[in-house]
């Protein structure tokens, strides 16, 4: 008595009613509402001293899913503005956008796709790092962290 959905999209949101008759008690009904959600976001802080390094993963709860066979990007955020730092598709190697806040040596793809900055100056704090991986071409994954910079 179940209902299996597969490739599950947006379209496929709504109520369903499942009914069956039964002897002597007449038919059964029950309802469900489904809700399928195209993006789904979680949010992070973290603090970080000044001059030093920081790897930001990129789905914090989701260390068991093998983000490799997804392609991804990370973002940097600040006063509304965003800004692509790095893209990856699990076909080609990562490729870093030179014109970002960030370029140069101080961004880097590590290990599970998080992102390695280095050194954290103060210009980056309250700075918002995103990483968005897109499971279906329906459904996004999004982990955005704002990183606090700290002074010794």
């Amino acid at each position: 008595w179940a209902l299996h959905l597969k490739n599950v999209t947006v379209s496929l949101s709504g109520q369903y009613e499942c009914t069956f008759a039964t002897y002597p008690y007449g038919t059964k009904a029950a309802k469900i509402r489904l809700t399928v959600k195209a993006e789904e976001e979680r949010h992070y802080l973290k603090k970080v001293w000044l001059n030093e390094t920081l790897e930001i993963p990129c789905l914090e709860d989701m260390t068991s899913e093998n983000l490799s066979t997804y392609p991804l990007k990370w973002l940097v955020g600040e006063n509304g503005r965003k800004e692509e730092l790095v893209t990856k598709d699990p076909s080609c190697p990562a490729v870093y956008r030179n014109s970002s806040m960030l370029h140069g040596q101080r961004v880097l793809l590590g290990f599970n796709n998080a992102l390695k900055v280095s050194p954290f100056k103060i210009t980056d704090d309250g700075r918002v790092f995103s990483c968005h991986v897109l499971y279906h071409p329906e459904r996004v994954q999004k982990s955005s962290t704002t990183v606090r910079v700290f002074g010794k």
